[in-house]
């Protein structure tokens, strides 16, 4: 199988960093993102409030406690989304193919690049461009694969750089935390340290048998990635993959109430699905087809979310903008696409955190009972 050249690229602290662009006194201070009750988390923190033991997802009371002269600011989707979006266009203008992995992360998969440029000085002089043009902190690793190139992204930090060649990975590999691998969560790094591995040369001795025991099917996959081994590709971001629902009605409909009540339900639908694949959304389409079979379609960029009450309102708003009244409706369509991975604690920075108690409640309902079990009474 031929060898891959594999590039993890992570903005430092991203939402930190962009404050500082527009807050230059919050630089050198330890700055903590999130929502200003006592019962939000921590969505991100700089270095300096990270020497006091502050992390992301961390209560912000316990986060308070912790680092006493943090500073606390209310997070901007808006403008963390802007970021975001500038960094990938640089990435798409210039990389071969290119995964967005997250709002501030991306892969890239420059194998053969080496036959035109070297891909490390092709590489540095992307990292130099994004650095320049944004003014955001951003460290890559680069490897044969997926799991080592984000490793040694980790590894690079802050602001760094590091090359894992392929007669290195396993003793770059080997010394460190199990922790560091990517899919080594604290109830994984609990199991594994139960039986004695905390490192990944530890881990790289236990059967694989073994490991499919203790962590069911994850285990082998586990064991892999401990030996450096990752075939998983970097999936082309201009798949332009997208969550969305059509509904075609039995009857042409004219009555907007209704309308209205159909697409709040169709958005409750998507975003449950967005949701539970761990995805935001930064663009939002509407579609209406008349009796005539005239479609139309409107288009929003928004910043990333996956809340309903949010895309409702977007929903609604580009359906007023798009209904003709009294002319009949054959059929609605939403779709949200340019979708990352994220988590909802990413648009909790001005939202009272009893809402996010409140998704994820009615997640799991809908998980155990069924999507149905739950409906706003306005989608009915």
């Amino acid at each position: 199988m031929k060898e891959r050249t594999i590039v993890h690229l992570d903005l430092d602290s991203f939402f930190v960093s962009v404050e500082r662009l527009a807050n230059r006194e919050l630089i050198g201070k330890p700055v903590i993102i999130s929502g200003l009750s006592n019962r939000s988390v921590v969505a991100s923190c700089s270095y300096e409030a990270r020497r006091f033991g502050v992390h992301s997802a961390m209560p912000v009371y316990m986060a308070k406690q912790l680092c006493r002269d943090a500073v606390f600011v209310r997070g901007n989707m808006e403008r963390y989304s802007k970021y975001s979006r500038m960094v990938t266009e640089m990435i798409a203008e210039s990389a071969p193919v290119y995964e967005k992995a997250s709002i501030d992360e991306h892969y890239l998969d420059i194998t053969g690049m080496d036959r035109f440029f070297g891909s490390l000085s092709w590489t540095r002089a992307l990292r130099r461009r994004i650095i320049k043009e944004t003014g955001l902190p951003l460290s890559f690793g680069m490897s044969v694969n997926k799991t080592v190139a984000k490793i040694a992204t980790g590894e690079s930090k802050p602001n760094g750089e590091l090359y894992i060649p392929s007669s290195e990975v396993k003793s770059f590999l080997f010394p460190l935390s199990v922790r560091k691998i990517p899919m080594v969560g604290p109830k994984s790094y609990q199991i594994l340290r139960s039986i004695g591995v905390t490192t990944i040369r530890a881990l790289s001795k236990v059967p694989p048998e073994i490991l499919m025991q203790l962590m069911g099917k994850a285990g082998p996959v586990l064991w892999k990635k401990a030996h450096g081994i990752d075939r998983s590709p970097v999936k082309p971001y201009t798949e332009k993959k997208s969550v969305g629902t059509e509904h075609t009605f039995d009857f042409d409909i004219t009555e907007r109430l209704l309308l209205r009540s159909t697409l709040i339900a169709m958005v409750e639908k998507s975003t449950f699905e967005l949701r539970s694949l761990g995805k935001l959304t930064g663009c939002v389409t509407v579609k209406i087809r008349y009796g005539n079979f005239d479609t139309h379609t409107l288009q929003r960029v928004i910043p990333y979310t996956a809340f309903d009450h949010v895309l409702i309102e977007v929903v609604l708003d580009l359906f007023d903008r798009l209904f003709r009244y009294p002319v009949p409706v054959r059929l609605l369509g939403v779709r949200f696409s340019h979708l990352i991975g994220g988590y909802q604690q990413l648009e909790l920075f001005d939202e009272k955190p009893e809402l996010a108690d409140l998704y994820q409640a009615m997640d799991k309902m809908r998980i155990r009972f069924g999507r149905q079990i739950l409906k706003r009474g306005s989608g009915v």
